[in-house]
């Protein structure tokens, strides 16, 4: 049976409300040897000075977004080297952002899972959350359209809409590798 190893990297993107911080730590913890690197919590390392993936000015934004994307894989790789399977939780939107993480990525089976349960349920999700956790986001819509046309043939698109966080880590662990792979 073809598993996930710590030589993979496993990427799990969707919009905000998809489950992805969720879904990461029990995939986590369900791993021998893992390590979840959560993109929130790199990009929010920059304190002073920090300009939000949708801030202003726009060139800094992405400019941040690009170095949270270079820290975000150098940690892969240095968990993976260890042993570590890194399984990584940031939006993803656009396959040039998927091509540059692979590009950093060159010695690791990318393993890319876009969690797609539906913008009525990501907006369900985001409104039940803890309210230091919710993200006020509006462009749902325009966010599903992006990534549907960017990214609608790269990795596995999950629908997760009508399962559990621990039944969608459990397929996540079975299938990714059969699903996800980034060519």
């Amino acid at each position: 049976m073809i598993t996930i190893e710590a030589t993979d990297c496993l990427i799990v993107t969707g919009m905000p409300g998809a489950g992805k911080s969720t879904v990461t730590r029990r995939v986590a913890e369900r791993l021998q040897r893992a390590a979840r690197l959560d993109g929130d919590f790199i990009s929010r390392l920059i304190v002073s000075g920090r300009v939000g993936a949708l801030g202003e000015p726009a060139d800094e934004a992405a400019r941040q977004v690009e170095l949270c994307n270079r820290n975000l894989c150098t940690l892969a790789n240095n968990f993976s080297d260890a042993g570590f399977t890194p399984v990584i939780d940031w939006v993803i939107p656009s396959r040039e952002q998927l091509d540059f993480f692979a590009s950093l990525l060159p010695a690791r089976r990318v393993l890319f899972v876009v969690l797609a349960p539906g913008i009525e349920v990501c907006r369900y999700r985001n409104t039940i959350r803890d309210p230091r956790e919710r993200f006020d986001f509006d462009g749902y819509e325009d966010l599903d359209a992006d990534m549907k046309r960017e990214l609608g043939d790269a990795g596995w698109w999950f629908d997760t809409a009508a399962l559990t966080p621990e039944e969608t880590a459990d397929r996540i662990i079975r299938e990714a590798p059969h699903h996800a792979l980034v060519s």
